[in-house]
């Protein structure tokens, strides 16, 4: 196993140069259970741990490794196991906020090249969905293709897509069907060496049909959706990366029904520039688009030009980045807080 295969470039090289100079190796993570981690290197796979160093020097979750990560190491072939010293920086991060009352990010995957964003074109399909997965590929650095599966199903292509394209400006949309391997060719220019692709999306839309089609064979078990709404069973219960045999690198998530947004201000405008563009022509350069006159936002509604729920979109989510921006700067203050009393604690008995 080389590590070009396994998705290693000159990005990485040049991060990893003061580490290969002390001596340390290094390995990409492709699974993760209760911080236990199994770690590919170019001389095969390894189980590890972080080191306590690392453990202690950790405030929140995203300081430990997820799926994808690049990881520096210290192995013990002989044991098959290695201790993790440091993450390599992240080309790519797609994250979310954990499900709960909790205000913390969950690493999805990192280092992703390309983002299958699979929807069902079935009972279950819901473009505002679409809307939030787009918004968050955008934010993660790595760029979103939308994959429209289960075409076979669908009578309406051409309209889905349509819809599709309204909320998506610049994103591929592929209707494909990979049980009846229709449009599959179509996933071609993203597949080969080095190239990492995450799909995502909410369960019973098809990504595990699509990774066993991908690959070749079945490795992911695929279960029928529910009878009347079309919505899927979990099937993937956990993330993990997959090597192809004909090239290219596959990380397949769990189903997804609510994506709570992390974080996305470059992703917003990007998904939104329809509706940035039309606020950039209101006559009041601080026109809340309720009432006031020569709102071009209300006019391009009251036109047809702007769909009413493509704009209650638009700021249910920027109020939704609004609270959590709030619930983050209290968070980080926690933090820092957090961080110099370790550190106080660590100092404190050195001097003992």
């Amino acid at each position: 196993m080389n590590l070009q295969t396994l998705g290693w470039n000159q990005y990485f090289e040049e991060a990893f140069k003061e580490y290969k100079e002390q001596g340390y190796e290094v390995g990409r993570v492709i699974l993760e259970h209760k911080r236990i981690y199994r770690v590919l290197t170019e001389k095969g796979e390894l189980l590890a741990e972080v080191s306590g160093k690392m453990r202690f020097q950790a405030l929140e979750r995203q300081d430990y490794p997820a799926i994808g990560d690049w990881v520096v190491l210290t192995p013990r072939y002989e044991e098959n196991k290695a201790t993790i010293h440091d993450i390599l920086p992240r080309k790519s991060k797609f994250s979310r906020k954990v499900a709960g009352m909790t205000t913390e990010e969950q690493i999805v995957a990192t280092n992703v090249d390309t983002i299958f964003l699979v929807n069902a074109l079935n009972a279950d399909f819901n473009i505002r969905r679409i809307e939030r997965y787009v918004l968050t590929a955008w934010e993660s650095g790595a760029n979103p293709v939308i994959i429209l599966s289960k075409s076979d199903l669908c009578e309406d292509i051409e309209e889905k897509i349509a819809q599709v394209e309204s909320v998506a400006f610049g994103v591929p949309i592929h209707a494909i069907s990979a049980e009846q391997n229709i449009g599959m060719d179509q996933l071609a220019p993203y597949v080969y060496e080095g190239q990492t692709i995450a799909l995502l999306g909410s369960s019973g839309v098809g990504k595990s049909t699509l990774t066993n089609a991908l690959l070749g064979s079945t490795k992911q078990e695929v279960q029928s959706v529910r009878e009347g709404d079309d919505r899927g069973r979990h099937t993937t219960t956990h993330r993990e990366l997959i090597i192809l045999d004909k090239g290219g690198i596959l990380i397949d998530t769990p189903g997804m029904r609510e994506l709570q947004l992390w974080e996305a201000d470059e992703g917003f405008s990007q998904s939104f520039s329809d509706v940035e563009a039309l606020a950039e022509n209101c006559r009041f350069r601080d026109c809340s688009h309720m009432k006031e006159p020569g709102c071009a936002i209300q006019e391009a509604i009251d036109d047809g030009i702007l769909e009413r729920d493509r704009y209650n979109s638009y700021v249910k989510l920027q109020k939704e980045l609004a609270f959590l921006e709030r619930k983050e700067n209290k968070r980080a203050a926690l933090l820092e807080k957090a961080k110099w009393k370790k550190i106080t604690s660590t100092q404190k008995k050195s001097k003992r």
